[in-house]
């Protein structure tokens, strides 16, 4: 890997970062309607990486951004559902990004992926806990995952429309 290509996506993970840090500081748009909900700020970075480089590094983004806020929060136990839900959402976008873009925008992908994200999250808990009955939550957290996901994925397709840097063509000159 180039030391460009290792700057970009070290920076990547530093704003996915800083986009999660600073979302701790938003009060939970859906208090009320769906407890623990939150915007996914970090994964607006998540999928301009996976536009950008591609799977590989956009899981390694995001698991990575997981794995460090986890670690810097004493938050483990919260770190075991980031992870699973940046793995399968990251996977999910990646599948309707290559193989369905004609039928899905980056707002499509985005909703794909927030949607998928919860799942893993509820899988991970069901395991904890040791009961199937969490997934009663699931409609309540789709409902949710619908409206964080248009946004994330509005806020992509104006990041990369209005950057300067030709996103798409990225790999091909680093």
């Amino acid at each position: 890997m180039s030391t460009r290509k290792l700057t970009y996506l070290a920076m990547l993970v530093s704003l996915g970062l800083a986009l999660h840090i600073m979302e701790n500081f938003i009060p939970n748009p859906f208090i009320g309607v769906a407890p623990g909900a939150k915007l996914g700020l970090a994964n607006i970075i998540g999928l301009i990486t996976l536009v950008t480089f591609g799977l590989k590094y956009a899981l390694t983004v995001n698991v990575l951004r997981c794995i460090i806020a986890g670690v810097a929060s004493g938050a483990i136990t919260s770190m075991m559902y980031s992870v699973s839900g940046a793995i399968l959402s990251t996977l999910l976008m990646w599948i309707a990004y290559k193989l369905f873009s004609k039928y899905f925008s980056l707002v499509g992908v985005s909703v794909i992926g927030a949607l998928g994200h919860n799942v893993a999250q509820l899988m991970v808990a069901a395991l904890i806990i040791n009961n199937i009955r969490i997934f009663t939550y699931l409609p309540i957290m789709m409902f949710a995952s619908i409206f964080t996901g248009i946004f994330i994925g509005l806020t992509c397709n104006f990041i990369l429309d209005k950057a300067k840097i030709p996103f798409k063509n990225m790999l091909n000159t680093i």
